[in-house]
């Protein structure tokens, strides 16, 4: 099934949003605007991964879906993402009345700290596949893989370094930021799994949210601000749309956090219940866990066994978390922050078609299948 989210109008009190945020006839739809920015930002970002070694480079290519191990050009199993990231550095360039073209070195920049982070976080959380193909540590090492995620932090920095851009010394200031909060959110999103699913230790939901808005929102929020930032537009306006991308990424992440319990494995390329099956303190769970309905006791007396979940009782999880109505509550959660950011889009002056492209994008990017 797919997640059924949409965004509510700058006005509205609901998450029913107007057709135009949909990717309707009134407008290019979300698949055409990301291939649009792709296409842009593409060439600049080849150049800038061909200036690496050609291991790390080709790990690099790899993970970006554009050859297999080996460097055999062309994708596998879908190996390319969407571009969300480097998309709204483009989009909000354009929505502050600049150029797309001003901001391809910020974007170019977002999606390089992206795969970096998915190279590292494959390696911490163990995920041997992403994208329906294995994960880069799985299929060059862990070593290689850190090496060549440290290759594109680097390059990343140098991106924005040298780009011929007034703003470029504000645009590092701001990515470097970016990676200290996200840091800190990785960091809490570790941690979380060693403390208990009930009593005083237990992880509350707003620490998960904190969590989430340190661990994606950031580098969304980041990615929405370059491109104004690069196009040297109002702080006002750098702010309002650095606000888009944070609540952008807590929806995300929650999306995110409904697919590691009930995903189809042959849309997210991981296995059922993939969440569950390692502990991780996430959003359905949380909620489900705070409900205290009699799933809710069964479901923490299930998750308290010293003995890893079998598939039977992964099964029984998942079915306890949406009885306790921690499915309903993330879909809540999740069009709450959608909401949100399409207020902050709106709460500035900014160019009427690129906030159209940008409306586009929002439901497409979080209502993922599930």
């Amino acid at each position: 099934m797919t997640v059924p989210i949409t965004a509510a109008a700058p006005d509205a009190p609901t998450a029913q949003g107007p057709s135009a945020a949909d990717g309707s006839a009134e407008g290019p739809s979300a698949p055409q605007v990301l291939a649009r920015c792709r296409e842009l930002v593409r060439p600049a970002l080849a150049a800038a991964v061909d200036l690496l070694h050609p291991w790390p480079a080709e790990m690099a290519a790899f993970s970006l879906g554009w050859c297999e191990v080996g460097g055999c050009p062309g994708p596998g199993g879908g190996g390319e993402g969407k571009g969300v990231r480097q998309a709204l550095t483009v989009l909000c360039a354009e929505a502050a009345g600049a150029p797309a073209e001003s901001a391809v070195a910020g974007a170019v920049a977002v999606e390089l700290i992206h795969t970096f982070t998915l190279l590292h976080d494959d390696i911490m959380d163990g995920d041997e596949t992403r994208r329906q193909r294995p994960t880069v540590w799985k299929a060059y090492g862990t070593g290689p893989a850190v090496l060549a995620g440290d290759a594109l932090f680097a390059l990343a920095l140098e991106t924005l370094a040298t780009a011929e851009n007034a703003h470029s010394a504000a645009a590092i200031r701001r990515l470097t930021q970016a990676l200290r909060h996200l840091v800190h959110g990785q960091a809490e999103d570790l941690l979380f799994e060693s403390r208990p699913w009930t009593g005083p230790g237990a992880v509350r939901l707003d620490e998960y949210r904190s969590m989430a808005d340190h661990k994606t929102g950031a580098l969304l929020g980041c990615a929405a601000a370059l491109g104004a930032q690069l196009a040297g537009a109002p702080s006002s306006t750098v702010a309002a749309l650095a606000q888009t991308g944070r609540h952008l990424g807590v929806a995300f992440q929650t999306v995110d956090d409904l697919l590691g319990v009930w995903g189809d494995p042959e849309v997210t390329g991981k296995p059922v219940h993939s969440d569950l099956r390692r502990g991780k303190k996430t959003f359905p769970v949380l909620a489900a866990l705070s409900s205290s309905t009699p799933a809710a006791r069964r479901l923490g007396e299930l998750l308290a066994s010293p003995s890893p979940l079998d598939d039977a009782a992964l099964r029984d999880a998942a079915a306890l978390i949406e009885e306790a109505g921690g499915r309903a509550a993330a879909l809540d959660e999740a069009r709450r922050h959608l909401d949100l950011a399409t207020r902050s889009l709106h709460s500035v002056p900014l160019d009427p078609a690129a906030v159209g492209d940008i409306l586009a994008l929002l439901p497409f990017l979080v209502s993922r299948r599930m």
